[in-house]
């Protein structure tokens, strides 16, 4: 434990990490050329994204109970030979079905990684590095985002589609070659005997009765939702064709995302190893900023000015490490032999909010179009401005089950035995 050799496998692990995170976001800088490529309207669009997520979304359940039987190493490794194989085979795909069937291997080889990442952690490490090391994992995996934004994108505008998302697929396996390598599971906590060890559905259940659990799920779903409605899909577009700034811009400013989450990844870990009875109040405060600066661009009488961008830019990227705290829930509201389902469970949260979202997004975008007689852009400020107050809706929502469950949750602390 804390040895030379845990930060050797954590680190291996985090690139894995990384890479993970560089397959996930590359759809959403690649939307103008996906209509293109595919002819495809914006309920289309945002279907490529909304299947990598239920994949994901879906696969968080399963992973986390097999990950609880078989350890981070396999999970880790399995992810990666599926992202290998979904980019390569985006790379070459002519038509939906067969780009819809590329991200499906995408959204589950990414579904096995960052759960298995950090189920590896108590394995390696034990005290107050685990918060912070939480933390680290989500900011630092996030340079994942500069890969797609920068180096990829560059490519997609060059070179063309093939050669881009060739790339990622050799990424993704360079990154199985190191797992292979370097990363090994370690101390496994307390063994359980044979005859107490729970069934599939008694893990489940058990893990969802933690109020805990539950905080931890509503806090993913209220912080991150909004993060990969706008990275993974909508926000590229919402900034070129409903802001009209150019794609070099676009990249610029998404760019920030990276920039406030290794600022604010580390500040939010000390606070909540420090402060772990207000961490709710800290995922509360971020997700109220989100809000008003949503609202502000919203409102905003035609394109916001380039400053009110950057702001609304910092904002949403602070619910990423705002989204770590669900898994600090999830940690110390459940045993050892629990970790991996439990975080399953969290991290469904934002990603279900998040395919739920931006599919209705794209569903509204292609209703105003329609309601237009079908003339003009398919994406105008208008219609984004409609379209994305939906997300409005379901920060409500969030906040409601964050509330609830934190009631309970602080009575369950009281008195464990209720």
């Amino acid at each position: 434990m804390n040895s030379r050799k845990s930060w050797l496998v954590y680190t291996v692990a985090l690139l894995a990490y990384i890479s993970a995170v560089a397959q996930r976001t590359s759809f959403g800088v690649a939307g103008l050329e996906a209509t293109e490529r595919f002819s495809a309207s914006a309920s289309i669009l945002a279907t490529f994204s909304v299947v990598q997520l239920v994949v994901y979304s879906a696969g968080q359940i399963p992973v986390g109970l097999i990950l609880d039987r078989v350890g981070p190493r396999v999970m880790i490794t399995s992810g990666a030979i599926l992202m290998t194989v979904g980019q390569g085979f985006l790379a070459f795909a002519g038509n939906v079905p067969q780009g819809l069937a590329g991200r499906v291997l995408v959204g589950a080889g990414d579904a096995m990684v960052f759960v298995s990442v950090l189920r590896l952690l108590p394995m390696w490490f034990s005290g107050a590095r685990l918060p912070m090391l939480t933390q680290v994992t989500g900011t630092v995996g996030q340079l994942g985002q500069l890969i797609s934004l920068f180096p990829f994108h560059a490519m997609l505008v060059k070179v063309g589609w093939t050669p881009a998302f060739a790339m990622l697929s050799v990424l993704a396996f360079c990154t199985l070659l190191l797992v292979t390598a370097f990363v090994r599971n370690g101390y496994p906590g307390p063994s359980i005997p044979a005859n107490e060890r729970l069934g599939t559905g008694q893990m489940l259940a058990t893990a969802w009765r933690q109020a805990g659990t539950r905080l931890g799920f509503f806090t993913h779903f209220t912080t991150a939702f909004m993060v990969n409605v706008f990275l993974l899909t909508w926000g590229f577009p919402f900034l070129v064709e409903g802001q009209g700034i150019s794609g070099a811009v676009a990249s610029s400013l998404m760019s920030i995302f990276v920039v406030v989450a290794i600022i604010l990844g580390p500040v939010l870990g000390a606070l909540t190893a420090r402060y772990p009875q207000r961490r709710s109040q800290f995922a509360l405060g971020i997700i109220a900023f989100i809000t008003a600066m949503w609202a502000i661009v919203l409102l905003w009488p035609g394109p916001a000015p380039l400053w009110l961008l950057i702001l609304l830019m910092i904002a949403i990227a602070a619910g990423g490490p705002a989204s770590a705290i669900s898994f600090d829930f999830a940690r110390t509201f459940n045993p050892p032999s629990l970790m991996g389902t439990a975080t399953g469970l969290v991290n469904v949260g934002g990603f279900l909010g998040g395919f739920v979202c931006m599919y209705l997004i794209g569903l509204v975008l292609d209703l105003l179009h329609k309601w237009n007689g079908g003339n003009g852009q398919l994406y105008n400020l208008g219609s984004f401005k409609i379209a994305l107050s939906v997300q409005l809706v379901f920060v409500a929502l969030g906040v409601t089950g964050m509330l609830v469950s934190r009631r309970k949750a602080r009575r369950q602390q009281q008195d464990p035995g209720n």
